[in-house]
């Protein structure tokens, strides 16, 4: 029989539905029977005991907010009827929880690009890059007229990563612009890069190039639009023609997969995120970093309510006290623009069945599986350390994978249970949370993970996932390379001048 709700956590208070159900169906829960008291849809909470006003409702084990009025079991629970418990900045206690992962090493490979530095790219593509948002038009023009003449024989991809910032900026919010487009720059999916810049832009080009400290000069090359005499184009091809005559002799080789980097993101969450999609890109998550690997979580305002489980897995005092501040931090950023911390979940999350904040955060985190954090990282920092990363950036679909990318990962992981077709500078696999999304948007959905509702089990399922992201790594198309939805967007937090 097809099963139709889930108590996830034997201390909820509610269960989820599997499918749409109706007022006066009868359940049956730890040996009680429960009468619906309201249609309520698939994805949504059912209460399974009578709440006071003001009393918590719990949900993966944690309070998801609390009871807006007195409710009776069998209450469809919704915005409606549930409040968040979130308020401002807390004072937080380091309570480490460290869970050891048993998970064998497999020696598995991927094939990839060996830089000159020793990094290890997934995809062999050329890219330009504007310092300024001024000579868009030049990037871009240059870069079609390299993709129309070489016909991207011998490569992946030839791109230009289009944005509005770089000048009428000041202070942190410039220095932010800067560190992203030097790390798209460094990027090892690049096997050439060309910098345009117009010259007198804020984002000066000597300076911009010396961020890049010590890179290889035969595959980035820098034009200063203004300095050029006559037509800059040409000169711009003369550049991108170099570079691609070196990158197109580039061969994939085997590469261990600890040399893996992978994002964690998720959007257009529903009610099965946190059950079906998110856990399963969690254990790979973990398997990754047990054999070696590395993941990166961020969408910091989707850990609010969260924040502890990821606090108390800090491998230090040290981590601990930076994900305190990367979580208050970006508090203390609504706050100051007058906004409740606790808001966050879209239109389409609520109709999905998301009511609150922790109940969205509950079910992101699981993205990043039991792993011991390892790093946390500010907006625009680069990895340093292997294992499970924590990163600075805002839940904004795009804003938070271009961080992902550009902190050093070579794909992300998007889990979504409304659909999303975007994609980031580099590979953007969308993971459904339900197989009704994989049917219906075959075109946007790499794997579906609506399965494990469906009778297959996690481990079957994750060897099945760990297989496809290998081939992805190893070159075969995400669906949002077929379709051709490549784009960056870079965090603003500043005064335009």
């Amino acid at each position: 029989m097809e099963q139709k709700f889930l108590k996830i956590n034997p201390v909820d208070s509610v269960v989820v539905c599997l499918q749409p159900m109706k007022k006066g169906e009868v359940i049956a829960v730890d040996g009680k029977e429960i009468t619906l008291l309201q249609d309520t849809p698939a994805g949504h909470k059912v209460l399974l005991e009578d709440k006071a006003e003001g009393e918590d409702i719990i949900k993966y084990g944690y309070p998801i907010g609390h009871a807006r009025e007195a409710l009776k079991v069998g209450t469809w629970v919704n915005e409606n009827n549930l409040k968040t418990n979130l308020a401002g900045t807390l004072e937080y206690t380091y309570n480490p929880v460290n869970e050891k992962l048993t998970i064998p090493v497999e020696n598995k490979t991927f094939k990839g690009y060996v830089r000159k530095n020793g990094d290890v790219g997934v995809r062999n593509e050329i890219w330009v890059v504007p310092t300024v948002g001024c000579v868009n038009g030049i990037a871009e023009k240059v870069a079609e007229t390299l993709k129309a003449e070489t016909k991207l024989e011998g490569i992946d991809g030839v791109h230009c990563w289009k944005h509005n910032f770089g000048c009428s900026q000041l202070s942190e919010d410039h220095e932010a612009t800067r560190k992203i487009l030097r790390d798209i720059v460094l990027h090892p999916n690049a096997g050439g890069v060309l910098v345009v810049s117009l010259g007198c832009e804020n984002n000066q080009p000597d300076e911009f190039m010396a961020m890049l400290g010590d890179y290889d000069k035969d595959r980035v090359k820098l034009v200063v639009t203004q300095q050029v005499q006559g037509d800059e184009t040409e000169v711009c091809m003369e550049a991108l023609r170099a570079m691609y005559e070196l990158a197109k002799q580039d061969k994939r080789v085997d590469v261990p997969v600890s040399k893996l980097r992978v994002g964690l993101k998720c959007g257009g969450s529903d009610g099965l995120s946190g059950i079906t999609a998110n856990p399963l890109v969690g254990e790979f998550s973990d398997w990754l970093v047990a054999q070696g690997g590395t993941s990166i979580l961020t969408e910091v305002p989707e850990m609010f309510g969260a924040e502890t489980i990821l606090m108390n897995r800090c491998e230090n005092t040290q981590l601990f006290e930076q994900t305190v501040k990367l979580i208050n931090d970006f508090k203390e950023y609504f706050l100051s623009h007058g906004e409740p911390v606790g808001e966050n979940p879209s239109p389409g999350n609520k109709a999905g069945g998301i009511s609150t904040l922790e109940d969205k955060a509950l079910g992101c985190t699981q993205k990043s599986g039991r792993a011991p954090v390892s790093g946390v990282l500010g907006y625009g920092d680069r990895l340093e350390v292997n294992g499970l990363n924590l990163l600075s950036a805002p839940g904004n679909d795009l804003v938070a994978a271009t961080a992902l990318a550009s902190a050093g990962c070579h794909l992300v992981l998007f889990t979504t249970g409304r659909g999303t077709p975007f994609g980031t500078f580099v590979p953007t696999m969308k993971i459904s949370t339900n197989s009704t999304l994989f049917n219906k948007k075959g075109n946007w959905i790499d794997f579906n993970a609506g399965q494990l509702v469906e009778g297959v089990d996690m481990l079957t399922l994750r060897n099945q996932f760990i297989d496809k992201i290998i081939a992805v790594a190893s070159g075969e198309s995400a669906q949002n390379e077929i379709n051709g939805y490549q784009e960056i967007s870079i965090f603003k937090n500043g005064v335009t001048l």
